[in-house]
């Protein structure tokens, strides 16, 4: 029986310079998850009638994804990111008091999994209702630290690490939380008692860490030879970790599925193909991979 994961954060539009796309973290997620056929709620906030909710809304429906659980606002707009992109890199100026910073109580029915990050706790009324749904929730909670401008404090990493069980973050965020708390990787997963620590660490792929900072598993990178941009590949990577821990398939074939995964969304523009077909390949890697031992 497939685990549902719930996916808590904010819903928004990445502004390039080409052109607008639906995106933030835990909506590339929510909709990876849908695409791939793995139960999901996703807990959000838009802009009550404004166009960059509808093309949250438009996105949502052309994935699968439920639309349920995302709050509208109508005092505040849907949330929008302007992406800089300079020499295949990009950075990212995330707008203020956007409705996700607004978002109110969630339900975590029947949650079996629970996803959040830090991004959507920039704002004291989010940041209030996401910490109350993780701490209710009776499953294992899996942390993406997105160490952005304005929620990049060691105090915010403090209180989100001790809410969770698994913590996704990258090379720069783990050397900054190394930096902040224990330079011993042992030493800071036994400070917030965590089960796992995934880093990416883009075209050199990844490791997994278990307790006591033990390497469980590691995979180098896959060139994508056609890249585009890098937006959105950590969050691909981060939604088929979580279908795998859904659909209860190997840990280690999962996340060689994921790095692939990953490097796919590199040759698309923004987080997710345009077309939510071309994920039919993947859903069916998915369902084929071995169940856990």
């Amino acid at each position: 029986m497939a685990r549902l994961v719930l996916v808590i954060g904010e819903a928004l539009v990445d502004e390039f310079h080409d052109g607008h796309v639906a995106g933030g973290a835990p909506f590339n997620v929510a909709r990876s998850l849908a695409a791939l056929r793995v139960p999901v709620r996703f807990a959000s906030r838009i802009g009550e009638g404004d166009a960059a909710g509808r093309r949250v809304l438009d996105s949502a429906v052309a994935f699968s994804l439920d639309v349920g659980s995302i709050q509208r606002d109508a005092t505040h707009a849907t949330g929008r990111v302007s992406v800089h992109e300079d020499g295949g890199g990009h950075r990212f100026e995330i707008h203020a008091d956007a409705a996700w910073d607004h978002l109110q109580a969630v339900d975590t029915t029947g949650a079996g999994l629970v996803y959040f990050g830090s991004l959507a706790q920039r704002h004291a009324v989010s940041r209030a209702a996401i910490r109350a749904a993780v701490k209710r929730a009776s499953c294992p909670r899996l942390l993406d630290l997105n160490l952005r401008p304005g929620t990049d404090t060691p105090e915010l990493a403090a209180e989100s690490l001790m809410l969770a069980d698994w913590v996704k973050i990258n090379e720069d965020e783990l050397d900054r939380l190394q930096a902040w708390f224990e330079p011993d990787l042992a030493a800071l997963m036994a400070r917030f008692a965590l089960q796992r620590l995934l880093v990416t660490r883009g075209e050199a792929g990844y490791a997994l860490y278990g307790e006591r900072g033990a390497l469980l598993t590691r995979g180098d990178g896959v060139a994508q030879p056609a890249f585009v941009d890098s937006v959105g590949a950590g969050d691909s990577f981060t939604a088929m970790l979580l279908a795998g821990q859904s659909l209860q398939r190997d840990l280690v074939a999962t996340l060689a599925l994921a790095n692939r995964y990953a490097a796919m969304i590199c040759g698309v523009r923004g987080p997710l193909p345009a077309d939510p077909a071309a994920l039919a390949p993947w859903r069916e890697a998915l369902h084929a991979l071995p169940a856990e031992g």
